[in-house]
């Protein structure tokens, strides 16, 4: 009879833990339905199509490329919001002007500087479009960006459009050439980590992406300075949202030494937190896609060393978020640390060469 009764507890004790382990998955697919449900129900009520943001900061030199740029779109469906980032010149000015006689809405936001992550977070915010066309304040879109990326967006089926996060097109350079790779296919739907690690797609991309989706995923204002962009991109990506890739063209590309764009690679110590957080997200969040481009998840580990030396050296310490976790991703970094210290040793002779000149 003890073994019985043994045998019924044991029996018992697995069937409850069948129970919690099947509540947890019931609760979780609750939770991922109820936020499916609430972006689509969100996503019709909004005042216009499109929302194109420009967070700015002391640009009016290059504001009126994208200005000019607007009012050639053959889509009219939008609003221009600019955030002001704590400009000093004459943005505010130059604005109101074109308030007065602008063939669409334009609204401006003035914010004391914070950095353009901040602006960024503001706008998705303030947005009154169901889709966001985040376009920086030196660049500009071809007459038919907007109504290209409709047309994309609108091809999705209706029932599948709250699990898409963007459409993401091409960029080119004035002179016509595209910037970085083009996609396998002309139209894929996949993940942008897919796209990414799977498919080893490189270069600027550039689209629309969904307004309701984009408020679960602010940038962290939190950390100092710079945040790439891709950090929250991933994030987005490992939820399971969707992207919609097309080889069209949506975006002229200007490269230029000031633009909020380049800040990330203007300076090594001024970003090295940024740099780091995107490293430790690789060899920390990215691991399934590992067997895809082993090198780049090698390279990662080296930067994640060679960045936390630039903080150590400045004295600046690591938030909980830039710790590393599992044992994969500390195995990367061990085996990748002299290449680390290494680029860290030639950052530190390129700095003292620089200050001795």
């Amino acid at each position: 009879m003890t073994s019985i009764h043994a045998a019924k507890i044991t029996f018992c004790y697995k069937l409850r833990i069948v129970f919690i382990t099947f509540s947890a998955i019931v609760t979780e697919r609750k939770k991922y339905n109820n936020d499916r449900n609430r972006i689509r129900k969100a996503m019709t009520h909004n005042l216009y199509f499109f929302t194109v943001l420009t967070p700015t900061y002391n640009r009016v030199h290059t504001l009126e490329r994208v200005y000019r740029s607007l009012c050639e779109q053959q889509f009219k469906d939008f609003e221009w919001l600019v955030i002001d980032d704590g400009s000093t010149d004459n943005t505010r000015e130059k604005i109101e002007t074109w308030q007065g006689d602008s063939p669409f809405p334009i609204r401006y936001v003035w914010q004391l500087n914070q950095h353009k992550k901040t602006a960024f977070n503001t706008g998705v915010k303030q947005a009154w479009g169901r889709l966001i066309v985040a376009l920086d304040s030196d660049d500009s879109l071809l007459p038919d960006s907007l109504q290209s990326m409709a047309d994309v967006w609108r091809g999705i089926p209706d029932d599948l459009k709250s699990g898409y996060i963007a459409v993401t097109g091409l960029c080119a350079r004035p002179d016509g050439s595209i910037v970085g790779d083009r996609f396998p296919e002309d139209v894929m739907d996949m993940t942008t980590l897919d796209m990414s690690f799977k498919h080893h797609v490189k270069g600027e991309k550039f689209g629309c992406l969904q307004t309701q989706v984009l408020k679960h995923y602010p940038f962290p204002e939190d950390i100092e300075g710079f945040v790439p962009e891709s950090v929250v991109w991933r994030a987005i990506a490992r939820d399971g949202y969707m992207t919609r890739f097309v080889n069209t063209v949506f975006r002229k590309y200007y490269e230029s030494a000031d633009s909020l764009t380049m800040e990330g690679e203007s300076s090594v110590n001024r970003h090295a937190m940024g740099i780091l957080l995107l490293a430790r997200d690789t060899v920390v969040n990215c691991l399934p896609w590992f067997r895809y481009q082993p090198v780049a998840f090698l390279l990662a580990a080296a930067r994640y060393t060679r960045f936390r030396l630039h903080l150590q050296h400045d004295g600046r310490p690591l938030p909980p978020t830039a710790e590393l976790q599992g044992k994969m991703s500390r195995l990367l970094v061990w085996l990748m640390y002299p290449v680390g210290w290494a680029l860290y040793l030639k950052d530190r002779r390129g700095s003292a060469e620089r200050l001795s000149n």
